[in-house]
């Protein structure tokens, strides 16, 4: 059967723990969050780097145009065995893009054209690739006016390095277009993410959300 469903809840709780089977402990320790707006509500996810540069996609599920909150959630992995080093090790275990605040009834896998969940076997997936350890909400309609402004001022880049410690969550707006992409680290780094879409009781989108394997499976699947 195709990957099973996070619980969303959970990583999205601070205090949420999940052990590791080397010892370590994985707490969610804050959801940092920016405004996002998509200006015409078709949603596109993607390592900005690499996916900002080639012909955009959007999911096949939109919502209306408007501001939306993008979260991450933010775990501290700590090894019990081991003093502190003073330098908490965080990771983002996934990102949300919240269009409601309802409680989400179902789920289903973040589609783009030509894909069809029939066709996963084991327990396959739909997601996009990640070669600069990035991922990002943007809207597909200004996906390619921010490429051309990364191409220019290095804004991307800037953002996630503060002053040399990379950031957890990111809002790049140009300035000239007002056009704006919500980015962060993707878990461990490079590879394939799934996103999710929730929806409410009576079948409207409530959220996105991609997952980033940062905590053990048996810990998340609903």
């Amino acid at each position: 059967m195709p990957l099973a469903v996070p619980d969303v809840d959970r990583l999205f709780t601070v205090g949420s723990t999940y052990p590791y089977p080397n010892g370590q402990i994985g707490t969610v320790v804050d959801l940092p969050s920016v405004e996002l707006d998509l200006p015409t509500g078709r949603v596109f996810a993607c390592d900005p780097f690499v996916g900002l540069y080639e012909e955009a996609v959007a999911f096949t599920t939109s919502v209306a145009p408007g501001t939306y909150t993008v979260a991450v959630s933010m775990v501290e992995i700590t090894d019990p065995a081991r003093p502190s080093t003073g330098h908490p090790h965080h990771r983002v275990a996934a990102a949300r893009l919240r269009v409601l605040d309802r409680p989400v009834a179902a789920w289903e896998p973040g589609l783009t054209d030509g894909q069809d969940i029939v066709e996963l076997e084991g327990d396959g997936f739909y997601g996009y690739g990640v070669d600069a350890g990035t991922g990002c909400f943007v809207d597909v309609a200004v996906a390619g006016a921010l490429a051309a402004y990364q191409d220019e001022s290095d804004a991307l880049m800037d953002a996630l390095d503060g002053g040399g410690e990379q950031r957890i969550l990111a809002l790049v707006t140009d300035p000239d277009t007002g056009h704006s992409v919500a980015l962060f680290p993707s878990g461990w780094g490079d590879g394939a993410y799934p996103t999710w879409i929730g929806r409410t009781a009576g079948g409207e989108v409530a959220c996105f959300v991609t997952e980033f394997f940062v905590v053990p499976d048996e810990c998340t699947k609903n």
